[in-house]
């Protein structure tokens, strides 16, 4: 299983991010590319402790039905739920939110598995820094396959 902490995941993912660009349309979804960026870099900085989202009764029972996913081999789905923490309005540009999502991948992944949050992630609940770490790795690639990279 592919996690942020394996440099040859991280390698992928840097490789990946560079064959966007600000004009790069989703095959699904409403985000366009800047607050894909945005949203991902949101869910690196709750996996690393900077950001918590509060959950509530019907997002424990939503994530409590799809927790499997954060462990296993399948990309996640089209048409996933979304935090409402995670919904992006305004950005700072593509280059600007491209950078910052390449400075939070690239700090996860240095910080290594003791540094990750001991907060419960807003769906899933408790989660192990390996959970996190893959956890991360299908988020990335869940936008990045919608992004068509």
């Amino acid at each position: 299983m592919k996690t942020l902490f394996q440099k040859e995941t991280i390698n992928e993912i840097l490789t990946r991010i560079e064959k966007l660009a600000p004009e790069t349309q989703h095959s699904w979804g409403k985000m366009n590319v800047n607050q894909m960026l945005a949203h991902c870099t949101v869910g690196m900085k709750t996996a690393s402790g900077e950001l918590f989202l509060k959950s509530n009764a019907f997002l424990k029972l939503i994530g409590s039905l799809f927790k499997s996913q954060t462990t296993n081999e399948k990309p996640f789905g089209k048409g996933s739920p979304t935090h409402p923490g995670f919904i992006i309005g305004d950005t700072k540009g593509f280059e600007k939110e491209k950078q910052l999502l390449i400075d939070q991948i690239n700090k996860f992944h240095s910080a290594g598995e003791s540094k990750v949050t001991s907060n419960p992630h807003a769906f899933f609940g408790k989660l192990t820094p390996t959970q996190w770490g893959s956890l991360m790795y299908k988020h990335i690639d869940h936008h990045f396959r919608q992004f068509g990279v």
